[in-house]
């Protein structure tokens, strides 16, 4: 009877969350942890808690699609990960060959128009794994609905280096003018993969830090990140949505933060001349694409048009 009343209070409590939403991030990148942890809790070997870490992401993807997520980032593998010992790093890699090829021929990924890339130095992965890499890039490249990134051989910090390093040679042969180094120009040498800035990092088991994860698509764009307790085997919808909460919470607030900017801006020229004013109110417009035309009155924020009637 407890167990029942625990059930549907936690289906209450999901709908109210769900209800709450209302435009939720683009990318997405989770970084699962706490497999290991959970399996030993439980008195499991370590490939238990990765075989049922696994299923987790098969619910996290649909969860994605559910709520309009365009992108979804795993930490699957990172470069750290090669300091494991033989026989762990053989699981997860057999794991990971066994899954990747599972969802280029599960028919819900094709129904979704999912498309499936790897982002790492893949050449450092066993031949076993990079043939299956190969089939599910293969078998999706064609879709543009949702892409599921895994990230293999992964590190932030390396990626960044090889970056640096590729710009550096080409400007050096002649290949790159120095002033030609562009956001762009650095992108295109990020592990060959485009991948639109990340809006929220989520990560389980506890720890909070990001673990050189997506430093350049996540930490430039100042992502929102959400830590949470329970280890990724555990990982439930309720844990999903809060995350999406706290991503909005922290826009709401940029949001705020713009306006009452641009109240003290206008504020500040208040003396000036109509044309200063003018293009004063036409930089606002560029630096507040969330303001809508409602919220302007001749281009200026509604709260200073109140403010200035009130003094």
């Amino acid at each position: 009877m407890r167990s029942r009343v625990r059930r549907l209070g936690r289906r209450a409590y999901e709908r109210l969350l769900r209800r709450n939403i209302d435009d939720g991030p683009s990318h997405v990148a989770v970084i699962q942890d706490g497999n290991r942890r959970y399996a030993r809790e439980r008195g499991d070997g370590t490939t238990d808690g990765y075989r049922e870490g696994a299923q987790t992401t098969e619910q996290v993807l649909r969860w994605c699609q559910d709520l309009g997520v365009e992108e979804l980032t795993l930490y699957a593998f990172s470069t750290e990960n090669f300091e494991r010992p033989r026989a762990e790093r053989e699981h997860l890699f057999d794991l990971i060959e066994s899954k990747l090829r599972e969802f280029a021929d599960h028919d819900q990924i094709h129904e979704n128009e999912v498309c499936i890339r790897a982002l790492g130095d893949i050449e450092r992965l066993p031949e076993r794994v990079r043939d299956a890499v190969a089939h599910a890039e293969s078998r999706t490249e064609g879709y543009d609905r949702f892409r599921l990134n895994v990230a293999l051989a992964y590190g932030g910090r390396a990626e960044l280096l090889s970056a640096a390093r590729d710009t550096l040679r080409a400007v050096d042969e002649g290949n790159l003018d120095p002033e030609d180094v562009t956001v762009e120009a650095i992108e295109r040498r990020l592990y060959a993969r485009p991948v639109r800035d990340v809006d929220l990092i989520v990560r389980t088991g506890g720890d909070e830090r990001t673990s050189n994860f997506l430093p350049w698509h996540a930490n430039g764009n100042e992502a929102a990140v959400f830590f949470c307790a329970p280890y990724w085997p555990e990982f439930s919808k309720i844990d999903f949505l809060r995350a999406i909460r706290t991503y909005e919470a922290r826009e709401a607030s940029w949001r705020h933060t713009r306006r009452e900017r641009a109240v003290a801006l206008i504020r500040a020229v208040a003396g000036s001349s109509l044309v200063e004013t003018r293009e004063v109110v036409g930089r606002l417009r560029e630096q507040l694409p969330h303001v809508g035309a409602d919220e302007l009155v001749d281009g200026v924020p509604v709260e200073t048009e109140r403010d200035g009637a009130a003094d």
